[in-house]
């Protein structure tokens, strides 16, 4: 039987300390477990778990469709630095998928990435060595070949990785 979810996570957030970008992303479908896994590592070590969506929302609420796209980037980077400790848990980071927003997701942690460890959510499956969001036919469906992070798979998805699978990829 697989170690529980959350134990997954932090074997590969002490393993993210030593890389360039510690980056652990936490990959499924929709209602396998990633978020209860967040929840728990709070928990038990202290680490600020942040709702992105609902604070990126919050942000950007005042702002045009272009000033949104030009400073989404930042206002994520300043969400994430008002936050103590070496390790932030990111959640429900599906806003940052949004066409309007214009950005690539996966860059924009890997930059957060730099100076502190970054465990993130992601609603979507790994394929081998890919990293996909959403459904093909989904507009905000995207692809990333061989990610600069660290993998987590929850939840059994046909044509995934499985449960206990992590994948690691790394500079």
């Amino acid at each position: 039987m697989a170690p529980p979810l959350s134990n997954q996570v932090a074997a590969k957030i002490e393993k993210a300390r030593q890389l360039y970008h510690r980056l652990v992303i936490v990959v499924g479908p929709p209602r396998s477990g990633k978020t209860s896994a967040l929840r728990d590592l709070h928990d038990e070590h202290g680490w600020p778990l942040v709702n992105v969506n609902l604070a990126l929302s919050e942000k950007l609420l005042e702002l045009t469709a272009k000033q949104r796209a030009l400073r989404v980037a930042r206002i994520v980077d300043d969400i994430v630095q008002d936050q103590a400790g070496d390790t932030v848990l990111l959640d429900n980071i599906e806003m940052l998928f949004h066409p309007e927003l214009k950005q690539d997701p996966l860059r924009l942690l890997q930059s957060l990435s730099r100076n502190r460890t970054i465990v993130a959510t992601w609603r979507g499956v790994q394929l081998g060595s890919s990293l996909t969001y959403a459904a093909p036919d989904h507009p905000e469906f995207r692809r990333f070949e061989e990610p600069q992070a660290l993998i987590v798979s929850s939840g059994d998805v046909p044509g995934s990785s499985g449960a206990t699978s992590t994948q690691e990829h790394s500079a």
